[in-house]
């Protein structure tokens, strides 16, 4: 009995060690949407969410005509101030992909 009782004893000092570590960070007040140094141009990434603001300055994209994928429906292409391609949610603004435009 005593050898379980050691073996539960230290799988629940390992699990408690480990859950210290997977806390999260602190906020450090950088907002990830908004844009870096570079001239006012995001660094989209997928999962984020274009801003209302920004939503209305962008470009609406014919995917036909630059030979992107048919949105999904709810989906619009939008051309973003450094000439990437954006797919997002119309409701949402969030982002399901991000083309490079090789002007």
């Amino acid at each position: 009995m005593k050898p379980i009782l050691t073996a539960a004893a230290a799988a629940l000092i390992a699990l408690t060690g480990a859950a210290g570590t997977a806390m999260a960070q602190p906020y450090d007040g950088h907002d990830q949407n908004r844009a870096a140094d570079n001239g006012g141009h995001h660094n989209w990434q997928r999962g984020q969410r274009i801003s209302h603001d920004e939503w209305g300055r962008y470009q609406r994209v014919d995917w036909r005509q630059h030979h992107l994928r048919h949105p999904p429906r709810g989906y619009e292409w939008r051309q973003s101030d450094d000439g990437k391609y954006v797919l997002a949610a119309v409701a949402t603004g969030l982002i399901a992909s991000i083309i490079a435009n090789s002007r």
